[in-house]
């Protein structure tokens, strides 16, 4: 599971249903996973997402290995990932993978003895927060056709943002409004995905105008940590921020969503207000990973040895913060789009 995009829409759908199953009554599968081992390979902080895992595992009746500290292993003495991968995945029945390089689940499913779950590369993707994220909409909102959902903050790099509109795309009626600075506006491979599914989609700076006309706001932090100095990340914060005088502008039915950490972007006022479900949310996600943990365990038995690709170019991705800047063995692999490659590891786009 490196990108919710190699779901059909039936199978995210069977997924989200048998999320519901599992809330209405967790005991049924508290022994669905006796005897399986899942690890957990967090190469950057996270409070959530990790636990998140962790719990549902747990639940399932299975057990938890695995780092949250790079420092701590053989990764601080120069292991690669190729190498790290390849032993870990013989330890394990499912690898859950965080790292701050865009691409670097996708590079480690080349390598390991069984699947991967990507659980967050960089400011890429968020698969599994997405479909924390479809899990909470379906349950909050009833459906997932024909919203309108502003996001809003750090578009640039927010992976959760880009995995949720890239899948929501797929919904009859989805349409989307972009609340940004400049600087930190969606990238340019997301709005073409928009654009080839004919969403409708604007683009504003202020969330006050867009409030009144949404279904669903996705609040995100500022990320200091995917800026290259203090100073810009200065200019950035505190710009939007959600309280309880812009709430009065925005639909009775409105939910409020935020895949967490928040720092200054939603008051702490806002909390109480019976729109807001970023709390519930996080609950939300164990059911999630829950189902999306038994589904791979129940569906597949050890997948074969892959056949490493070939490098398809003679091309270095141009992304400074892709996986193949420092795993230089790693085959160079892109698909072509127009006059654009793009990286098959981390989606980012060179000019031919």
């Amino acid at each position: 599971m490196i990108d919710l995009d190699q779901l059909s829409l039936d199978e995210i759908k069977e997924l989200i249903t048998l999320a519901g199953s599992i809330r209405k009554n967790p005991w049924a599968y508290r022994e669905s996973c006796r005897g399986k081992i899942m690890a957990t390979l967090f190469y950057e902080p996270s409070t959530r997402t990790k636990m998140s895992f962790q719990t549902a595992m747990y639940r399932l009746g299975g057990e938890v290995i695995g780092f949250d500290n790079p420092d701590n292993t053989s990764v601080s003495k120069g292991e690669s990932l190729k190498d790290t991968i390849t032993v870990v995945s013989g330890y394990a029945d499912l690898v859950v993978m965080r790292n701050p390089l865009e691409g670097a689940p996708a590079a480690a499913s080349l390598y390991s003895k069984c699947p991967i779950i990507n659980a967050g590369d960089g400011g890429h993707l968020h698969p599994t927060q997405t479909l924390t994220d479809l899990v909470t909409l379906y349950n909050e909102k009833g459906r997932l056709d024909h919203l309108k959902i502003g996001f809003c903050g750090d578009l640039k790099y927010g992976r959760t943002v880009h995995s949720l509109i890239r899948t929501m795309t797929r919904f009859p009626g989805s349409s989307f409004v972009l609340i940004s600075t400049p600087e930190l506006a969606l990238p340019k491979y997301v709005l073409d995905v928009m654009d080839a599914a004919g969403c409708s989609y604007t683009i504003t700076d202020r969330l006050e105008e867009a409030l009144p006309e949404l279904d669903v706001l996705y609040m995100t932090r500022i990320q200091q940590e995917r800026f290259s100095s203090r100073e810009e990340y200065e200019r950035q914060k505190g710009i939007f921020v959600l309280d309880s005088e812009k709430l009065q502008l925005a639909k009775p039915e409105l939910k409020i969503l935020h895949p967490l950490p928040r720092v200054e972007e939603i008051s702490v006022e806002v909390d109480s207000d019976p729109r807001a479900s970023y709390f519930d949310q996080t609950v939300y996600g164990v059911y999630a990973r829950m189902a999306l943990i038994l589904t791979i365990l129940k569906s597949q038995s050890r997948p074969e040895k892959r056949k490493i690709p070939r490098s398809t170019h003679p091309h270095r991705c141009s992304n400074p913060k892709c996986i193949t800047q420092t795993e230089a063995y790693l085959p160079r692999v892109f698909r072509e789009a127009g006059d654009m490659l793009l990286c098959a590891y981390c989606d980012s786009g060179t000019l031919i």
